[in-house]
């Protein structure tokens, strides 16, 4: 945080530490009581080892890096400072009229954004609070006496970007490639071209993109037009638009994904490539006639975002050796399982990627192909077409593949080829919607599949769940004793030396969007096929003895593994028990 100079004399103002010359950061910092005369002395250290690599670092960040305090305590000791009010953006939230007085672009040449105005004042969050200019030029524009004030770097730099989503345009990968050849059409419709609509979706994507939303729901409903995002598998809702624009919205949505316009009565599908910024995003839609108009679904792939490895994806230790021991053999059939949502895709291009290698042969069928991967085959299913999986799988068998992926088992006849396959000498992934595990055993016979096959061939069952993990920035610790955990969650992981357990619960900050989680990991339990288990599938056993001898064995359940989770501090115990029973 740059701070005021010129207004002040004493900015070179020092004391001494333990020996050591300390700027006023350190001093008043020990005088709130915040940091100890020998933290200051350890931050120093940091200090001159940095510049020593030719780093920068000032003292708070020093200090804040070495866990000794907050930014907020930073900002709170250089507000006293300089005798400027400090707020806390976070808690006490922007009044967007304030802030609506400047444009986006302003606020960003300067690095600053108006918060409320107060007796007749406007209280500006300033990077700089001694840029004479930048508050010469706001209450040129504004009309207000401006009132810099001290806040926390991290909040001001989340609030600008928040605050500039709106004035981000977007372009259709055909809108980019039809601008590099000079072609561009215009739509003469005057539905299609109407400004507040084109401005509303351009607002709703660029938002969407930048909350790592994974679908935007836009519903037509009595009085208005709701948009809701799923970040993090939960929805959200986040604006009301009036119900006047919504045949506009739907005009310009199906404009951009190549729909026909005109037709209003029955479900349409359709695709979107856009970029925003650096962003290069695949947008799958699909419209349903509703009772007020056409609800509007949209599933967003980010084609920028790396791939995940088996490490990052949140596999116990001990599962992820027993997995990657499964996946390294010649031949076999391995299931991924679990609910729409759950990772399990996500999961499969990891597997892929660990696999991939100029000397395998690695196909999968797709429907659809949710992230295009260097040096593996990858088709797309046509059931117009005739390009089912299973005459997708019918016809690579005859492609020497070595490994074979199939999006999902969804018939008798999908399934009896991926097994078969697998008995012919090739490895074969898909997924299955099963609750766990030993779940997908049963779930297999019920399709038709032979006990001796699925005894010969399967060679592992992954099921999973996605969990939110908790902000790191607002999550707050709580002591739980030995009898009360066990009373409220008897098979809770705690040791017999452990008298009580710290947990986290959500709160709530501008960096997770106030819903007190950020990303998510998935939860695990993996089943290994071993001879006892190849006996219980021949006997037909049910799925409760299967999973009884995989405990024994050392499976992990999904409960286990998210409560170690929660042990962690990763995640809440509210956030498990909202995704495993």
């Amino acid at each position: 945080m740059l701070l005021p100079q010129a207004r002040h004399k004493d900015r070179n103002e020092t004391s001494m530490v333990m020996g050591t010359e300390v700027g006023y950061l350190g001093e008043q910092l020990i005088k709130m009581g915040v940091v100890n005369e020998e933290q200051v002395m350890r931050a120093l250290e940091l200090q001159a080892k940095n510049r020593a690599k030719g780093i920068k670092i000032m003292l708070g960040q020093a200090l804040t890096q070495l866990g000794y305090c907050k930014e907020e305590d930073i900002a709170r000791a250089m507000a006293k400072k300089w005798g400027l009010d400090f707020i806390s953006i976070n808690k006490e939230g922007i009044d967007m009229a304030a802030a609506n007085l400047i444009t986006p672009e302003i606020a960003l040449k300067y690095k600053l954004l108006p918060v409320r105005i107060q007796d007749g004042k406007l209280l500006v969050a300033m990077s700089n609070p001694n840029d004479i200019i930048a508050i010469d030029d706001i209450e040129l524009i504004t009309g207000y006496e401006v009132q810099p004030i001290i806040v926390v770097d991290r909040e001001l730099n989340i609030a600008l970007e928040q605050f500039s989503n709106i004035s981000k345009n977007i372009n259709t990968q055909d809108e980019l490639e039809q601008e590099a050849e000079e072609k561009i059409d215009s739509i003469d419709d005057d539905e299609v071209n109407e400004k507040p609509a084109v401005q509303l979706v351009n607002q709703v994507l660029n938002q969407a993109v930048r909350s790592n939303a994974s679908d935007i729901h836009i519903e037509p409903q009595e009085k208005y037009t709701r948009v809701r995002f799923r970040i993090d598998g939960v929805l959200h809702e986040i604006i009301q638009a009036p119900l006047r624009l919504h045949p506009t919205i739907a005009s310009r949505i199906k404009v951009m994904g190549g729909m026909d316009i005109a037709e209003r009565r029955v479900p349409q599908d359709g695709r979107i490539t856009i970029k925003i910024e650096d962003k290069t995003v695949d947008i799958r839609v699909a419209t349903l006639p509703s009772a007020y108009g056409e609800k509007i679904t949209m599933r967003l792939l980010n084609r920028s975002s790396k791939v995940l490895t088996l490490e990052e994806l949140g596999f116990p230790d001990r599962h992820l050796r027993r997995y990657e021991k499964a996946i390294r053999l010649p031949y076999g059939f391995l299931l991924i399982t679990g609910p729409t949502g759950s990772g399990k895709s996500t999961t499969l291009y990891a597997t892929l990627a660990k696999l991939n290698s100029p000397d395998k042969n690695i196909i999968t069928l797709e429907d659809p192909i949710e992230r295009r991967m260097d040096g593996i085959n990858q088709i797309q299913m046509n059931a117009r077409a005739g390009m089912t999986f299973a005459s997708g799988l019918r016809s690579i068998l005859r492609s020497d593949p070595d490994i074979i992926m199939v999006g999902e088992i969804r018939d008798r006849e999908t399934a009896k080829i991926a097994v078969e396959s697998a008995l012919t000498g090739h490895l074969v992934f898909s997924t299955l919607h099963t609750n766990d595990a030993p779940g997908a055993v049963t779930r297999l016979g019920e399709m038709g599949v032979e006990p001796f096959l699925t005894a010969s061939s399967l060679i592992g069952v992954v099921a999973q769940r996605l969990i939110r993990v908790l902000c790191p920035q607002c999550k707050k610790a709580y002591e739980m004793s030995r009898e009360e955990i066990l009373k409220s969650v008897p098979d809770f992981p705690i040791g017999p030396d452990e008298s009580s357990v710290i947990l986290y619960k959500a709160v709530g900050c501008m960096s997770c969007n106030n819903t007190g989680y950020r990303g998510r990991k998935g939860v695990y339990e993996f089943l290994s096929v071993t001879e006892p288990i190849q006996k219980l599938i021949l006997e037909k056993a049910s799925t409760n003895d299967i999973r009884d001898v995989a405990i024994s064995e050392g499976m992990n359940t999904l409960r286990q593994d998210g409560l170690m989770k929660v042990k962690q501090g990763l995640t809440s115990m509210e956030e498990l028990l909202r995704v495993v029973m």
